[in-house]
């Protein structure tokens, strides 16, 4: 049965994958045939170059090549690894209105990032990936602190986690505001980061995120059933043999890394760990066994999407991410708070 509903989902899911990179690649300041995107794409898979006749400008394929495939790549990569990492959150806090920045994760890779711009040193120890390091080891370390303030006689307590992560965002987003105030050549900057964005990022990007995205999915999914017990709660999942606290800690662990090598190449790009993954338990149900491979494929799209109105609806000024996301996040939030009201209400009544 599940098998049955993840093969027609992931057929839906790829078919629609595959017509949003065709058409984010083709729209922009130049458009570009959906046909011959296509060629160009299948003229560079091993053992089809001959197959096909290469009748496109030059120009052409140094757009789609070196400019927007690389783009849009990396805006399928990050909505993927934010997706499912929120997906994880939801699972293992039990929680639908958690997100991969519930723990301060968002603000410790910003902190990591606002100091090396305010200082000027985002290129001064690795080059260009000065910055994403950085960014990825300050928001890991962010969960750390998190998770040794919130154990209690070797346990994790959700209320104290959750207490404890809104504490540390609340405290490394004031460091950040009070950089980018002090800050007075870089402050556009650090607030462009603070905000996402895909621009100026090439394949080297992509290269760096994905064996996060791969080894968390794969890591997670293995742990789908695991989440689907501890939605019936931790001791109920205790009965029936399971190490409760232990995979908590491991999901916490894989779904913070994946957020913070997400936020270290593109900048904090909130709401989607939020969006996709309820979207996709109000159309699927609550089983994380479909829940998380397709939270990855929802994910992909959203982002590519949402990076396409980035670029191409103030063209040539182009839009934080960010700022598009919450545009769209935000109303779905306040709506996943109205429906909760209004089930806490019909269950009173009943």
């Amino acid at each position: 049965m599940i098998r049955g509903k993840l093969a027609g989902y992931g057929a839906i899911g790829i078919i629609l994958l595959a017509v949003t990179l065709l058409l984010c690649i083709g729209f922009g300041s130049v458009s570009l045939p959906a046909q011959d995107i296509a060629l160009i794409l299948l003229h560079r898979i091993p053992g089809l170059s001959h197959l096909i006749h290469a009748d496109w400008s030059v120009s052409s394929e140094q757009i789609v090549m070196q400019v927007r495939l690389p783009r849009v790549l990396l805006g399928l990569l990050v909505g993927a690894s934010l997706a499912v990492a929120g997906a994880g959150f939801q699972g293992v806090l039990r929680n639908p209105l958690a997100d991969p920045f519930t723990l301060g994760v968002s603000s410790g890779s910003a902190i990591g990032a606002a100091v090396l711009i305010f200082f000027g040193w985002q290129f001064s120890w690795l080059g260009i990936f000065t910055l994403p390091t950085v960014a990825f080891v300050t928001g890991a370390a962010t969960l750390w602190i998190v998770i040794w303030l919130a154990r209690e006689n070797g346990k994790i307590p959700i209320e104290s986690l959750i207490l404890s992560g809104v504490v540390m965002q609340s405290f490394l987003g004031a460091v950040v505001s009070f950089l980018t105030a002090m800050s007075k050549k870089t402050v556009n900057e650090i607030l462009y980061w603070t905000m996402g964005s895909l621009s100026l990022r090439g394949w080297s990007y992509t290269a760096i995120l994905l064996p996060y995205l791969l080894i968390g999915v794969v890591f997670l999914w293995s742990r789908a059933r695991t989440l689907n017990l501890l939605a019936l709660g931790e001791r109920q999942a205790a009965h029936t043999g399971l190490a409760v606290e232990r995979t908590k800690l491991s999901v916490l662990i894989v779904a913070t890394l994946m957020t913070a090598a997400a936020v270290s190449v593109s900048g904090v790009i909130g709401f989607v760990g939020l969006v996709v993954p309820h979207m996709i338990r109000l159309i699927t149900g609550p089983d994380y066994r479909l829940i998380i491979p397709l939270s990855a494929l929802g994910g992909g799209i959203f982002m590519m999407w949402s990076d396409l109105a980035a670029r191409t609806l103030l063209a040539p000024t182009e839009i934080p991410l960010g700022i598009v996301t919450a545009f769209v996040g935000a109303p779905f939030f306040g709506y996943l708070l109205y429906r909760k009201k209004k089930q806490r209400e019909e269950e009173l009544l009943r």
